[in-house]
C-alpha cells in the first residue's frame, strides 16, 4: 500500500528539474533572503550551532544559512534518496533519508531545526513530525518554519489549484493554519514570533513555476514585484496573506 509519504516522495522527484529551476534562482533566492530568511530568523545568532535542515530538498537553504552565518553547521534530513544526494553535493554536509512522519524519531539533537515549505506535506500526521522535530532540538533551542496559510483569502482558490496542477497532490499536501499546528506542538514548542505575509512577488517571483513565468523574464519583474511586495506586507492581519513565517522555541 502507497502511503501518503511515498506519493510526495514520488511526486518531488518527478518535479525536482522545474522545481529546482524555478524556486532556487537568483529572483526566487532573493526573495527568500529578504522575505522569508529575514523575518524568520530574527536576530537569533546560529553561529557556532548545529541547524537541522528538514525537508531540505537539495540543500539551497542550507548553504544560503552558512552565508549568513558562517560559523554555523548544518545536516539535512529529507524523503527522497534524489535530494539526500544533492544535499551532500551541493552543501557538502552529511544528510539523512528520513520520512519526518516516522514513528521513530532519529537518533541525534541538535541546536535547532528548520523546514521551508516542508511541513504542510506532512499534514497526514502532523503531530508524529513535530513529535520527531522536538526529539531532535535541544531544550531552548529554535524551530524555524515558513509554510503556506489556510487562513488566506484565496484558500478555496488554493485547494482547486492543488487538485488541478500536476505539480501537487491535493491528497497529501494542504496549507496549514498557524494556530492550529501551534496547539499541536504546545507539548515541546512555545510560539516566539510569527508572522502572515506575501504578496505579488510570492506569486510571480518565488512561485514563478506555478504560473508558468520562465526565470529569465521574472528576473526583469522582480524590482517593481519587491516594492509592492514591501508595501502589501504593511496590511494588517492575516487574511491577505499566502504564507506565514514562525519562529517556536523547545520547551525545557
Amino acid at each position: 500500500m502507497t502511503t501518503p509519504n511515498q506519493v510526495q516522495k514520488e511526486l518531488y522527484e518527478s518535479i525536482h528539474e522545474d522545481y529546482e529551476r524555478h524556486y532556487y534562482d537568483p529572483s526566487s533566492m532573493a526573495y527568500r533572503r529578504e522575505f522569508i530568511y529575514d523575518p524568520m530568523f530574527g536576530d537569533v545568532n546560529l553561529n557556532g550551532k548545529t541547524v537541522a535542515d528538514l525537508a531540505c530538498g537539495s540543500g539551497h537553504n542550507s548553504v544560503s544559512l552558512k552565508q549568513r552565518y558562517p560559523g554555523v553547521a548544518t545536516m539535512g534530513f529529507d524523503i527522497s534518496d534524489m535530494a539526500v544526494e544533492g544535499y551532500r553535493k551541493n552543501v557538502g554536509a552529511e544528510c539523512r533519508q528520513f520520512d519526518l512522519c516516522s514513528q521513530t524519531p532519529p537518533d541525534i539533537q541538535v541546536d535547532a531545526a528548520m523546514i521551508v515549505v516542508g511541513l504542510h506535506h506532512c499534514v497526514s500526521d502532523l503531530t508524529a513530525a513535530l513529535r520527531n522535530v522536538a526529539a531532535m532540538v535541544r531544550p531552548g533551542g529554535h524551530f524555524f518554519m515558513v509554510e503556506p496559510s489556510s487562513q488566506c483569502f484565496l484558500e478555496l482558490g488554493r485547494k482547486i489549484w492543488y487538485r488541478m496542477d500536476k505539480y501537487f497532490d491535493a491528497s497529501t499536501e494542504a496549507a496549514l493554519n498557524h494556530d492550529a499546528v501551534a496547539r499541536l506542538g504546545e507539548p515541546w514548542f512555545e510560539v516566539e514570533y510569527s508572522r502572515h505575509m506575501g504578496g505579488p512577488a510570492y506569486f510571480l517571483i518565488l512561485n514563478s513555476l506555478l504560473f508558468r513565468i520562465s526565470v529569465e523574464r521574472k528576473a526583469g519583474m522582480a524590482p517593481a514585484l519587491f516594492a509592492a511586495e514591501r508595501l502589501y506586507n504593511r496590511l494588517p492581519g492575516k487574511l491577505w496573506f499566502p504564507y506565514f513565517v514562525a519562529r517556536w522555541r523547545r520547551k525545557g
